[in-house]
């Protein structure tokens, strides 16, 4: 399975189980297995590189378990193939994103004027809870 022009997936990688599906598809629903659940070991498996296998990982996804394994479940469909489709895209779309390493954040310093401006306003609204006082009486 091709997820970009450097990462392939072994297809024996895969694992696939098929159940009944809940949803449309009346009669038919309790016939057919069409709901697809696709396995993917990514902790141990032998195509991922270890700079991909860590970020892919390190995603806060519902998809991916504590032991590593990716678990999409594709039951969007009536047919068998539809899903199975569905969740091999959904696979390569996860795979994708940890494929691409994260921009490295270049900080910035806050502009002198966004400081002048956020000092003014402090000033102005001290002033005008200060006017809003009691005149102290003198003593």
């Amino acid at each position: 399975m091709q997820v970009t022009t450097q990462l392939h997936i072994n297809e024996q990688e895969l694992e696939e189980r098929f159940t009944h599906a809940s949803g449309p598809g009346g009669q038919h629903v309790n016939k057919a297995a069409t709901a697809v659940q696709l396995r993917f070991d990514a902790a141990h498996s032998a195509s991922l590189p270890a700079a991909v296998r860590a970020r892919l990982l390190a995603l806060a996804d519902p998809h991916i378990t504590a032991d590593g394994q990716v678990i999409i479940v594709a039951d969007r469909y009536r047919s068998q193939a539809r899903n199975r489709a569905d969740a091999r895209e959904r696979l390569t779309a996860l795979l994708a994103q940890a494929a691409r390493p994260a921009k490295k954040r270049r900080p910035t310093r806050v502009p002198h004027r966004a400081k002048k401006r956020r000092l003014d306003n402090k000033k102005h609204q001290s002033r005008a809870k200060r006017l809003r006082k009691r005149p102290a009486p003198d003593e």
